[in-house]
């Protein structure tokens, strides 16, 4: 059950010639793949191209009729090794997953892949996922395209060119043999825009034609003597082709050509907000039209030096607008430049930042300080986000003392059934007396890292906490090593590199897979251990049943992870037993978020009927909360928080739930399991009440009014006493 559903906007794609689509760029992406005659797709799901393996799914009839094969792969390496279809065979494919992880993942495929090179064309769609909006290292995608030299496209934040950059990027593989890599940012995949739709495409010949009729070319196998040859084709045929093929068809674009004797040049990535500084600095409007000569690297790699020196000849100075680090392109232009010995000033990360995002407003000041020196006249503009950050007028100027503002790391989301497995693991590690090194692994369970938990030493790869904890598992030591992993990172890499490693290897550590039922970090897409029901995947295979087939003997799978106690317990036991080799304890509760995403709209539904519905709701009675908090510190939920003691001869606040409780339980759960204050409650919202509720709700307050009727009569004689002066 993936968080979106695009049902919808796949009627879209069934758009013929001259239809006017518009849409969201994931969705003009599988367009395009459809209007190029593509015969299979692949992929692994995460952000920011994790919608695009959600519109391809939802699109399966349409992939069907055309004779296009689609798997949601296990892994990018899965993936990337599917593009060995288009080694032998005039298929297009097309594959995807999020960069720079994901192609990390993939690169012993996809170095394979370049050395051998194709025969049909090969696209790999990355989801470049840099600056302040990732949830990565920081790294570019830029690198690999050059080591294994393979084509990178980078195009303009635009539909059109994203569609007409997916069907370049097909004719410019095949032109060169070559794998072409397609970069599209977070802002690229999820943008609106319009694009003119041309008829989908049957591919000419389908996978099924294929593995019907197999065909072998020993010299594409990667082995020597044929892989030196490789090599020599790579530079000698391959980046040629590759060059006459986007000079020849105009991939890369001059805008405002002439205009003035300085020019700016961008990556196509970068290109909206090297316009709306432009605009912001009077040079030029909201559609472009620029009176500074713009260069736009719609491909990035390879460059081509004949039109890097044609654009430059008339020009005094180029500023290179290039994001991130290290300064590939800079590097590469600077060679070109002094090669050919021309003498324009190439400026670049002199002027703008040496690393992270190129905001607007980094761009703006790079731009407008590269005018102020070769073209003053033109950076007469000065928007107010260039005035100094002590000036009231400029947009960063502090509005509020920055000690006031308190930092909010990201955390487990309202109701998450992983918060319960960590306050039990801190209540397990309380009990044992002994604290442990904990090996942490990408996924939701990773924010366990921060407060009230600080669980988690380190994080190595999806599917690697396992891994990760390897080395720290020396027999004879005082305690073991703790490891966590997600049920997608599990299926990912887990099970062999983690699990597998540690049974071969004998390791004493205890292993906590995290089963929430989805790939809930990746946008709650199935899996192999998911338990609903898919009629397109193979689902409900048990995480334990897997594990004790690569030989784990002491294996445990808990299926409430809201039950604190007994998690706990169970905790205790893995951390203490004496049985070798490793501990897995397989810790299962449904997604909070999918669970919401299914039971709202019942719910919703229902009560609009007129049917019973209940509402869970827990509260905390503020006379009996002790002030202390040790509630919070052992939960972090977010609808857990402070107020005001309604006791005036009690100053410290107490304990509160907001309303965006979901009735989960982990508050009261914690308080019993920890031995806290008895100060939680749950109240049920009953909606559309029977008779029998409502005879029910009349007997109880009949009956608190019979037992308080003493104590109000008591307070009424105590406040109807005399006061002795």
């Amino acid at each position: 059950m993936a968080e979106r559903s695009f049902a919808h906007e796949v009627r879209k794609l069934r758009a013929g010639e001259g239809s006017t689509v518009s849409g969201e760029g994931i969705l003009a992406v599988t367009k395009a793949l459809l209007q190029s005659g593509v015969a299979y797709v692949g992929g692994y799901q995460g952000a920011p191209i994790s919608h695009l393996m959600d519109v391809l799914g939802d699109a399966h009839e349409i992939l069907e009729e055309l004779g296009v094969y689609f798997e949601n792969s296990a892994s990018e390496a899965t993936a990337a090794a599917m593009l060995a279809a288009s080694v032998n065979y005039p298929l297009r494919g097309a594959i995807t997953f999020k960069s720079t992880v994901g192609t990390n993942v993939a690169s012993d495929a996809l170095a394979n892949l370049a050395s051998g090179g194709v025969q049909g064309g090969a696209l790999i769609i990355v989801g470049e996922d840099y600056g302040e909006g990732s949830s990565i290292m920081q790294e570019r995608s830029h690198a690999f395209a050059m080591k294994s030299q393979m084509w990178l496209l980078d195009p303009r934040p635009n539909v059109a060119a994203i569609v007409n950059a997916v069907e370049a990027g097909f004719e410019l593989s095949e032109a060169s043999s070559t794998p072409v890599m397609l970069q599209l940012r977070l802002r690229s995949c999820h943008l609106h825009g319009s694009f003119t739709a041309k008829d989908n495409v049957r591919p000419p010949m389908t996978v099924k034609d294929a593995a019907e009729n197999p065909s072998r070319q020993v010299d594409r196998i990667v082995l020597p003597p044929a892989s030196f040859v490789h090599e020599r084709e790579k530079v000698e045929e391959r980046w040629p082709a590759a060059v006459e093929y986007i000079t020849n068809h105009g991939l890369n674009e001059v805008l405002g050509a002439g205009a003035a004797d300085v020019g700016v040049i961008v990556q196509g990535g970068v290109y909206n907000t090297l316009n709306r500084a432009m605009e912001l600095l009077g040079v030029s409007d909201a559609y472009g039209n620029t009176r500074i000569p713009t260069y736009v690297m719609n491909v990035t790699y390879p460059v081509v030096d004949a039109e890097i020196l044609d654009f430059v000849k008339d020009k005094r100075a180029v500023l290179l607008v290039e994001e991130g680090q290290p300064d590939y392109i800079e590097q590469n232009l600077n060679t070109i430049l002094r090669r050919a010995a021309s003498d324009v000033a190439l400026h670049g990360k002199d002027l703008l930042p040496v690393a992270g995002e190129y905001t607007a407003t980094e761009v703006t000041r790079g731009l407008h300080a590269f005018l102020s020196r070769y073209l003053p006249d033109a950076a007469a503009a000065k928007p107010a986000l260039l005035l100094p950050v002590g000036d009231p007028r400029s947009p960063f100027a502090p509005r509020v003392d920055p000690s006031v503002v308190r930092t909010r790391p990201p955390g487990l989301c309202t109701g998450c059934p992983e918060r319960p497995i960590f306050s039990a693991l801190k209540l397990a590690e309380r009990e044992t007396g002994k604290q442990h090194h904990v090996s942490a692994d990408i996924g939701c369970h990773l924010f366990a890292i921060n407060e009230p938990f600080n669980l988690g030493a380190t994080t190595m790869g999806y599917g690697l906490g396992s891994a990760g904890a390897a080395a720290l598992s020396p027999k004879g030591a005082d305690r073991r090593t703790i490891a966590v992993m997600g049920d997608g990172g599990f299926w990912h890499n887990g099970l062999t590199s983690g699990v597998g490693n540690a049974v071969f290897n004998q390791s004493d550590q205890l292993l906590l897979v995290v089963d929430n039922a989805y790939s809930a970090a990746t946008g709650g897409q199935d899996i192999l251990s998911s338990r609903n029901d898919s009629p397109l995947r193979s689902t409900k295979h048990p995480i334990e049943k897997a594990v004790r087939g690569v030989g784990v003997t002491w294996a445990r799978t808990v299926k409430n992870t809201y039950r604190i106690g007994e998690l706990r317990d169970l905790f205790v036991k893995a951390l203490t037993t004496k049985e070798p080799g490793p501990k897995v304890i397989i810790a299962q509760s449904e997604c909070s978020l999918n669970r919401q995403r299914r039971e709202r709209p019942l719910k919703a539904q229902a009560i609009r009927d007129g049917k019973r519905a209940v509402k869970e709701r827990f509260g905390v009675d503020a006379d009996t909360c002790t002030g202390d908090h040790a509630c919070i510190r052992v939960s972090g939920c977010p609808s857990l928080t402070i107020k005001a003691n309604p006791d005036p001869m009690r100053t410290d606040p107490v304990a509160t739930v907001l309303d965006s409780c979901v009735g989960c339980g982990t508050c009261g759960a914690n308080a019993h399991a920890a031995a806290l204050c008895p100060s939680f409650y749950r109240s049920d919202l009953v909606y559309n009440p029977h008779w029998r509720d409502k005879a029910l709700a009349r007997l109880r307050r009949g009956w608190i009014a019979v037992l308080s009727s003493g104590v109000e009569r008591r307070a009424a004689r105590f406040e109807a006493m005399e006061v002795p002066a």
